[in-house]
């Protein structure tokens, strides 16, 4: 039993590896086949490769609202996710865009307490001030941190920052949402093969469609969508037999190993200040976890002491 639970954590730990490598992979297919082809493409595979882990969806089985919002959330934020990264301006600033899509955990924490009824506590709010300031440090680049300079990168590429802080939120919902309405169902084949059709019904719209087809593109594309589709499906395995606690709290770094992995995948040095900034995100991130859970603890310890 407790060898099963290893291995499946061990799949917990390999799907954040994937997961890590999404930013670079996904920017590098774009290059190749264009922001929303290589994004069709990659959800396509990545589907193909679900249903061959997973198996075919029950949708019979799954109910209305979570087809619904599930179906909503997931797929508006997967498109925002990699648009944000096809269209940003070179390799660097889609690591920065990256970067703003990782503001996903403290919102998500941020969220639970909203929707626990809990207590907005100073820790949870040193946590996002935090990872906000990370946020403004990689965005900065290597000017001087001033509203003007964040104002310009920004202005720069306006359409890819929404899409990437849009996309954070969008992801914060559908973690808190869906799971108070899943009904212990998982859409993830469901919920990739709408992505694509979605991607494609852009696609038929974009007036530019270039495909560079070389063997080093073909294989870049399978890997970008083993990494997307073997991801998911991993840490599906992984939450339903896994050590849980342990595989949450290393989610909380990948914002770190996302950019090491991003930064060889794209050939992309990057600054000492991108450095600091991402491990104030991460940081950010990890103290917005304690926060719940400190104020868990202290729920459980009163409601334990009233019961003596």
């Amino acid at each position: 039993m407790n060898l099963k639970r290893y291995a499946a954590t061990f799949y917990g730990v390999v799907s954040i590896l994937l997961w890590s490598t999404i930013v670079g992979l996904v920017r590098s297919a774009s290059e190749n086949f264009g922001a929303v082809g290589g994004a069709a493409l990659i959800y396509s595979l990545g589907t193909v490769i679900l249903v061959l882990f997973m198996g075919l969806p029950k949708i019979h089985l799954y109910p209305k609202r979570y087809l619904i919002w599930g179906t909503l959330l997931f797929v508006s934020y997967e498109i925002c996710f990699v648009l944000a990264l096809g269209l940003a301006r070179d390799r660097q600033q889609a690591i920065e865009l990256g970067m703003v899509n990782y503001l996903w955990p403290s919102f998500t924490i941020a969220l639970a307490v909203f929707f626990n009824r809990q207590r907005f506590t100073l820790l949870l709010g040193i946590g996002l001030c935090l990872a906000f300031a990370g946020l403004i440090w990689v965005i900065s680049g290597d000017q001087p941190i001033s509203i003007e300079a964040i104002a310009n990168n920004i202005s720069s590429n306006p359409v890819s920052y929404l899409l990437a802080f849009v996309g954070a939120i969008l992801w914060a919902f559908y973690s808190n949402v869906t799971k108070r309405i899943s009904g212990g169902h998982n859409g993830m084949v469901l919920f990739f093969l709408l992505t694509a059709v979605g991607l494609w019904i852009l696609f038929a719209f974009e007036p530019d469609k270039h495909f560079h087809i070389s063997l080093s593109s073909i294989l870049l594309l399978v890997i970008a969508s083993l990494a997307t589709g073997g991801a998911n499906a991993l840490w599906t395995l992984a939450v339903i037999r896994g050590n849980v606690a342990f595989l949450g709290t290393l989610s909380y770094f990948t914002p770190v190993i996302s950019t090491a992995f991003s930064s060889m995948l794209l050939s992309t040095t990057l600054t000492l200040g991108f450095w600091q900034g991402v491990v104030m995100v991460t940081l950010g991130s990890i103290i917005c976890f304690l926060a719940t859970r400190r104020a868990s603890l202290v729920k459980v310890s009163v409601k334990s002491a009233q019961q003596k």
